[in-house]
């Protein structure tokens, strides 16, 4: 008995040790029975597993996630600026042609809201076109935008050469199919830009010889410009003219190039000038000191300075024009500046000006965000097309320059001009939206790039390999990574 107790006394300085359970996969494996089958517990375990997401399950969900980011990705403040000042000089034509055109509507039978109703219509087709537009790739229009061009240059063969050809004004620029008139000159303007931009993109490298920007340009775009010049419509020209010249500019062409080309612009604007009588009575009265044939050739001119003169600070008040009741011709039109000023006074027109001013921002800024020649020299001469056109409209009504019969841009009433200005506006907002496309930061994609994942695609790319064996290596390898042990720390004896 006292060996036994002897026995069972435990040495000084150890701890009693604990008796052991076994654990429930113990007990489990050895109360089943050996015939092959595994446990109920492994069962459970392996159900378990099987219901959760693999690693390709949670890739695909992962890429749809960031593709649905990518469609409803918020645009840069580039694309809303240019989007809201658009759409605010829309909605102000459509007031401004609403309050201009209402009497001479009604004295042709029209009704008050006859011209206001068409241009509704047109602002209806113009603006969601636009945002349509805005969509598309850039390589789209790469590819298909000479069609604008050969479109333009063909229907302006038919205004010239068949009796579908309308004179207005004396020019010889419109097309009437159908009782619906339109101006194939706007449609060449659209065209020209997105041909300018393909053709000084493909030549970047060869811009500095003179010969590989001329025999492109001088062919296809000067053609253009003759006939249309053709036509006799002296102020669409000098916009085209600008427009080529804007494009060249912004495409980096040295400036000593321009001088040939200015010299021999200017002397066919000044031909052009004197084939017509009209025209040169209208530049011989500007050209004198004083007009005084207020009836005839001064009409026009001097009845927009009163309407401005009329309107004073504050204007007479939207709707309460008197220049609109049949004194002042094309109220709707050319002259709707001068409405502008009368309705709303100079704060009006200081308001429609610092919108075409904000309108030349916004296209500066995207030009500048520009990385490549196509986006720069097509939104830098869709600014050159609209800026200078706006600026030559209301030098018109200020009496700085002689009338030219050019439109005020998405203010002026007119289908075909309002149309093609903001399929315009459109291929430049769609240029926007690729400068958001390079720049934005998603941070949904970033976890695309992370190791793993980063191996899954590789393997995916790899000659040969599917996607399911390269998820396959990835689970292969993420297992193996989870099997390796981690070193424990050692235990310190401490020896008494």
């Amino acid at each position: 008995m006292g060996q036994l107790t002897n026995t069972m006394r435990r040495p000084q300085g150890t701890r009693p040790r604990k008796p052991s359970v076994p654990s429930a996969s113990a007990a489990t494996s050895a109360t089943a029975p050996r015939t092959g089958t595994r446990p109920a517990g492994s069962a459970a375990a392996s159900g378990a597993g099987a219901n959760r997401p693999s690693l390709a399950d949670r890739t695909r969900a992962r890429t749809a996630r960031i593709s649905v980011n990518r469609v409803f990705q918020a645009e840069s403040s580039n694309y809303y600026f240019l989007l809201g000042t658009t759409l605010f000089l829309v909605v102000l034509g459509l007031v401004m042609v609403l309050s201009s055109s209402s009497i001479d509507s009604y004295t042709a039978r029209q009704g008050f809201f006859g011209t206001f109703w068409k241009q509704g219509v047109f602002a209806l087709i113009g603006v969601p076109l636009m945002l349509v537009i805005s969509r598309l790739p850039m390589r789209f229009w790469k590819r298909w935008g000479w069609v604008a061009l050969a479109g333009g240059v063909g229907l302006q063969l038919v205004v010239l050469f068949t009796p579908l050809g309308v004179k207005v004004g004396g020019n010889l620029n419109w097309l009437n199919v159908g009782g619906v008139s339109l101006q194939p000159s706007e449609l060449i303007k659209l065209g020209l830009v997105i041909w300018m931009g393909v053709i000084l993109a493909k030549k970047q490298r060869y811009l500095h010889l003179w010969k590989h920007v001329a025999i492109p340009v001088i062919p296809v775009a000067g053609g253009a410009v003759l006939l249309v010049m053709a036509g006799g419509d002296l102020g669409t020209v000098m916009i085209m003219a600008g427009l080529l010249f804007g494009a060249l500019f912004f495409a980096g062409i040295r400036l000593r190039m321009f001088v040939v080309p200015l010299i021999l612009g200017g002397a066919a604007i000044a031909v052009i000038a004197m084939s017509s009588a009209s025209r040169v009575s209208r530049i011989g009265t500007f050209l004198s000191e004083g007009c005084t044939d207020y009836a005839d050739s001064c009409w026009q001119t001097q009845h927009g300075l009163f309407a401005l003169a009329n309107g004073g600070f504050f204007g007479v008040g939207l709707g309460n024009s008197k220049a609109k009741w049949s004194w002042l011709p094309a109220a709707d039109n050319d002259f709707i500046f001068a409405i502008i000023g009368e309705e709303l006074g100079m704060i009006g027109a200081l308001v429609v000006i610092a919108l075409f001013v904000a309108l030349a921002i916004a296209f500066l800024r995207i030009v500048r965000s520009s990385k490549d020649m196509f986006s720069k020299v097509v939104s830098g001469s869709v600014m050159v097309w609209i800026i200078s056109q706006a600026l030559v409209n209301i030098a018109v009504v200020l009496g700085v320059i002689p009338v030219l019969g050019v439109p005020l841009p998405l203010i002026s009433s007119g289908g075909s001009a309002l149309i093609t200005t903001l399929i315009a506006i459109g291929v430049v907002l769609s240029i926007a939206r690729g400068q958001t496309k390079e720049t934005a930061g998603d941070p949904d994609a970033a976890a695309l790039v992370a190791p793993g994942a980063s191996r899954v695609a590789a393997a995916g790319r790899l000659p040969g390999a599917s996607r399911s064996q390269g998820l396959a290596g990835a689970g292969r390898a993420t297992t193996a990574a989870r099997a390796t042990p981690t070193p424990s720390p050692r235990r310190v004896v401490r020896s008494k």
